[in-house]
């Protein structure tokens, strides 16, 4: 095996990729990128009845969108190709037949009824292990309980068949974790896993073992969840010969729902109001639409920094790390060790100092559709990017643009009414008549000049700030808060500015 680090990413394609996965996702690619080794992305198809049309390309195109890259694997190639299990069906089989020919694994012909009625035997009995294993294998009808002859004969005449781990009784199965040190399975507490199904395709656990064996992968980051299947895995390396090059394991820890309690989920999510998965997913059976980071108006790079800290930190205050410096910073031996809340307002906040990172035209390029979709004639560039220049320190997420530049697009059709209360009376009126013939009279429409001349006007009039300026806001914009107004006057421009300040004094009660 190559000194290079070899990782592997291997989801599986039934259904849309959960923040989670694209988590791990991430950490496999950061060590990549620190160490100049090999990553991979494999689909592990091998349950055909769980596939779902199109979650293949949803995985590729999502993490290609937070900025995750392959240099080999699905759509980028490779020499230790083909990287989707199914079509590496044809190889797993001889390695079935070596864990059979070595007494690590055997054939079982048993029913599916005949399965329903060992548990209910079980059940009946009082037992709370309900598993296939030791103590149940001899009186099923597998290739240990049987003759040899039967057996053959089973096997001749076609007979329906799965080919289980002989997983060994009262033996201790260790293993190292890079974050939970030493973790030991007593193999008594173990089930004899199906190893390849009856339709000859893999299950997960020996496509998974022979797949990184054969790719070279030296170290394995997934989800806790995979901590229970390790022992098998264990000893699949093991039974097959393969012990010295087992991989490097990292179970990362869970992420959380925002209270902590309980792994994230899409209902969780959904009744909090954010996604779980990083782009829009159309359900191709039912047609639901569930949205994404992407469409809620999140930055990628934003969100991979967010997910890089939930679950490891550099190791000091550093909060905000493109991409070149998570890498340069990322080391396994800083993951937590605990489960991490999904803190959304920190999410946010994150995408809000990367917007503010962003120069004006850089979020033209990514705002500029979203206002065309939305219905918003633009002028000009130059008009959006005055727009974007007067919004960017105010908005979260790149969907604010949307609610927050209508102001610029169109005037205002209703009035704040505790705005109007306080300030849109007295001499109001006839005050915002006299501010908008200052303005006429201005020749170079700029907000320095349009504020020269209210100041001027509170000069003649002899009165505060208040009495005209929030007036003028609330004609121009209808709301209390926002940009300056005399910045929003120039930006519309003389007419648009005028044609409100006009509609106001005539129609606003």
């Amino acid at each position: 095996m190559s000194d290079k680090i070899v990782l592997r990413f291997a989801p599986s394609p039934t259904g849309p990729l959960h923040i989670g996965g694209v988590r791990t996702a991430l950490y496999n690619y950061l060590l990549a990128k620190k160490t100049g080794g090999r990553f991979i992305l494999r689909i592990e198809d091998t349950d055909q009845n769980r596939y779902v049309e199109g979650a293949e390309e949803y995985i590729i195109q999502a993490l290609r969108w937070v900025g995750i890259e392959f240099n080999e694997g699905v759509g980028a190639g490779g020499e230790k190709g083909p990287y989707r299990q199914s079509e590496r069906k044809s190889m797993y089989r001889q390695f079935a037949d070596q864990l059979i020919a070595s007494d690590n694994a055997y054939y079982a012909f048993d029913t599916p009824e005949e399965l329903d009625a060992m548990r209910e035997e079980l059940k009946a009995a009082g037992s709370s292990n309900l598993q296939y294993n030791f103590a149940v294998r001899g009186r099923m009808k597998n290739s240990l309980s049987l003759s040899k002859e039967e057996v053959a004969e089973r096997l001749a005449s076609g007979d329906p068949y799965v080919i289980r781990m002989k997983m060994p009784r009262k033996e201790e199965i260790r293993f190292h974790d890079m974050i939970r040190k030493w973790v030991v399975f007593q193999s008594n507490q173990l089930d004899d896993k199906i190893l390849l199904k009856g339709d000859g395709m893999p299950t997960y656990h020996l496509a998974n073992v022979v797949d990184d064996y054969h790719m070279g992968v030296t170290h394995v980051i997934r989800g806790e969840e995979w901590v229970s299947s390790t022992p098998l895995h264990v000893m699949l390396y093991r039974s097959l010969g393969w012990e010295n090059s087992m991989p490097v394991f990292i179970h990362l820890p869970l992420i959380l729902n925002p209270n902590g309690k309980g792994k994230m989920s899409k209902r969780q999510g959904d009744k909090l109001g954010f996604s779980v998965f990083p782009t829009q997913w159309k359900d191709p059976k039912t047609g639901d639409t569930s949205s994404g980071f992407r469409e809620d108006g999140y930055l990628p790079e934003a969100l991979m920094n967010f997910l890089a800290l939930l679950g490891w930190n550099p190791g000091n205050e550093e909060e905000l790390m493109e991409e070149d410096r998570l890498v340069e910073l990322f080391d396994l031996e800083k993951l937590n060790n605990s489960a991490t809340n999904f803190n959304i307002e920190k999410l946010n906040w994150f995408n809000q100092q990367y917007i503010r990172m962003k120069t004006e035209e850089e979020l033209l390029v990514l705002v500029k559709p979203e206002l065309e979709a939305a219905g918003y004639r633009i002028p000009s560039d130059s008009f959006l990017l005055e727009v974007i220049r007067l919004l960017k320190e105010r908005v979260t997420l790149l969907t604010d643009f949307i609610g927050q530049s209508k102001l610029f697009f169109e005037a205002p059709t209703s009035f704040n009414e505790k705005m109007k209360k306080k300030h849109w009376k007295g001499e109001a009126r006839d005050l915002m008549a006299a501010m908008k013939d200052k303005f006429s009279a201005i020749k170079d429409w700029k907000a320095e000049n349009l504020k020269n001349a209210f100041e001027e006007l509170l000069v003649e009039k002899e009165v505060g700030k208040g009495k005209i300026l929030a007036p003028l806001r609330l004609v121009l914009t209808g709301e209390p808060s926002g940009p300056g107004a005399f910045d929003i006057a120039a930006v519309i421009g003389r007419e648009e500015t005028q044609s409100r300040m006009a509609h106001a004094i005539e129609h606003l009660a």
